[in-house]
């Protein structure tokens, strides 16, 4: 399994948002949407403020492969859900520490039990990473 270099968590972990697009069964990619990310050590993880009801959460379900766009960044990579209360609880306070300039209101809709359960560490597919700036 690939793993993401020091310097793409930092670029990707630290980039207010994040572009994400599935990919369909017929290989194209599905409109990117805005997100946040946030950075656990080594890993990167995504969440649906929708749960598991959103549109781009169910697109990473059809084949669990994507493309994201991050810090000048772009990266092919693999959705893994992740669940289990102690990930989940420190990805509730990356998620608060990271935005904490935004209200309570807000980061309550991706640390709740909907959006939770639609947790996504994102896996880099390739060496290769191209440069959007």
């Amino acid at each position: 399994m690939m793993a993401w270099t020091i310097n793409e968590l930092n670029k990707i972990g630290t980039a207010e948002e994040l572009q994400i697009a599935s990919l369909r069964r017929d290989g194209t990619l599905r409109n990117p949407v805005t997100i946040w990310v946030v950075r656990l050590e080594d890993d990167l993880y995504v969440r649906s403020v929708n749960g598991r009801t959103g549109t781009w959460f169910r697109g990473t379900q059809t084949c669990h492969e994507g493309r994201i766009q991050a810090g000048g960044l772009e990266k092919d990579v693999t959705f893994v859900e992740e669940t289990g209360p102690e990930i989940n609880e420190q990805i509730d306070a990356a998620y608060r520490t990271k935005y904490h300039r935004y209200a309570a209101s807000i980061i309550n809709s991706i640390v709740n039990p909907g959006a939770r359960s639609a947790t996504i560490k994102l896996v880099p597919r390739s060496a290769n990473t191209s440069s959007t700036s």
